[in-house]
């Protein structure tokens, strides 16, 4: 096993590099050429490639230009056994400012690759598609089915990539692993409600604002309302590890006309977190009637709520632990470290497989933490060592999975 992941390291990690050096930044979501590109080099390593491209106006629903899935599949034995799909994302975030390497150059440095989606997920487009052919070259006595998603919206909410894979019956697996971090296997992970609260008055002359409505002033209390909401939420706090408590951020505010007119219009945008013990439309409905109850009632003035995305939390379902077991057991032995299950406070693709049965964990070549990567920072990275330690822990997994 060793040998045969030993013998394509180099190819590896050139394809890695070559990965990172396609922009696919989402927004804006143009990454169709990325796809095409994977695609060709996957095809280059001997696998069949299905490009499964989204329709457009359901893309751009989701707020991005054009998406094409892949899909790998590559049947072991009589094919029998179970089929596990393993599912990393292409796009990343735009690379912002304060890189002190080129954001697509993907530099080595110091044994770490350097570069926008080289944590957040491209590196295991590549642990996952040389662990599959590190399979392939010792496969005897294997029976099942494995599978590659390589998906492009995670950034989106996912909605486009592995979830609509899944509603279009394109695949069934029994088991899913999905990108995530070399030193801890997630079973849990937060969800996320993103809502827009839009607040509407009447504009008038800075000299004479008795003659509108405020829209800023009207979203006073309900800033201070959110962030006491914040504070109450900040005392809750989940029982899985990892996951910590409910959060609350207004990550934006637009509004106003000029500086010498009452403004007619405040937009906020507010990201809220939800542990998994919560429900997403419940919390909705209790942050909505929150704003409602804070905002001035004032003829001129109107409050609407709109709901821009739900990502609900993921949890452990029936099977997960069995899975999680084989991936702890074998990233132990790898490591030379205790690997324990855990959850994170983000949300992610993973969902969208436990949402319809399917059991699934993360884990992949990402560090100990989205801190230490600088993933969505910038000099985002990835330690060669846990690159290679992935695709091991990997390969060892899914001969475990379909060795029965």
């Amino acid at each position: 096993m060793k040998a045969a992941i030993d013998a394509r390291w180099a190819e590896e990690v050139g394809f890695l590099k070559a990965l990172i050096r396609l922009p696919s930044d989402n927004p804006p979501g143009d990454t169709i050429a990325h796809a095409e590109e994977t695609a060709k080099r996957l095809e280059a390593l001997g696998f069949q490639v299905e490009r499964h491209p989204v329709p457009e106006p359901f893309v751009k629903q989701h707020g991005m230009r054009n998406v094409t899935n892949l899909i790998v599949r590559e049947k072991f034995g009589e094919g029998t056994g179970p089929t596990i799909a393993l599912n990393a994302h292409g796009d990343a975030v735009p690379p912002g400012e304060g890189w002190t390497s080129d954001p697509y150059g993907g530099e080595e440095i110091n044994g770490a690759i350097y570069g926008r989606g080289a944590a957040v997920s491209k590196s295991d487009f590549a642990t996952y598609t040389f662990a599959l052919l590190a399979l392939k070259d010792t496969s005897d006595g294997l029976n099942g089915t494995v599978e590659l998603h390589l998906t492009y919206d995670e950034e989106a909410g996912g909605f486009v990539g592995p979830r609509w894979l899944l509603e279009q019956g394109l695949s069934k697996p029994d088991y899913a692993i999905s990108a995530g971090f070399s030193h801890a296997v997630t079973t849990a992970h937060n969800g996320c409600l993103h809502l827009e609260i839009v607040i509407r008055g009447r504009q008038a002359h800075a000299a004479t604002p008795e003659n509108g409505a405020d829209a800023l002033e009207a979203a006073t209390p309900v800033l201070a309302a959110l962030y006491e909401e914040r504070k109450r939420l900040h005392k809750i706090k989940s029982e899985t590890p990892g996951i910590g408590s409910p959060q609350l951020t207004v990550g934006l505010i637009e509004g106003g006309i000029n500086t010498n007119v009452v403004p007619d219009r405040v937009t906020l945008r507010v990201d809220r977190r939800l542990i998994p013990e919560e429900d997403g439309d419940a919390a909705e409905e209790a942050l909505k009637d929150l704003i409602e109850t804070a905002a001035p009632d004032h003829e001129s003035l109107e409050v609407e709520c709109r709901r821009i995305m739900l990502a609900d939390p993921m949890r452990p379902i029936s099977g997960t632990e069995r899975l999680a077991e084989v991936v702890k057991h074998h990233a132990g032995e790898v490591l030379c470290e205790d690997v324990r299950d855990t959850g994170i406070p983000l949300y992610t693709d993973a969902r969208h497989y436990t949402q319809v049965g399917i059991p699934t964990v993360l884990y992949g070549a990402g560090p100990r933490s989205i801190a230490e990567a600088n993933a969505h920072g910038a000099d985002e990275h990835i330690m060669l060592a846990d690159l290679r330690a992935a695709t091991e822990v990997i390969t060892l997994t899914l001969k475990d999975m379909l060795s029965g």
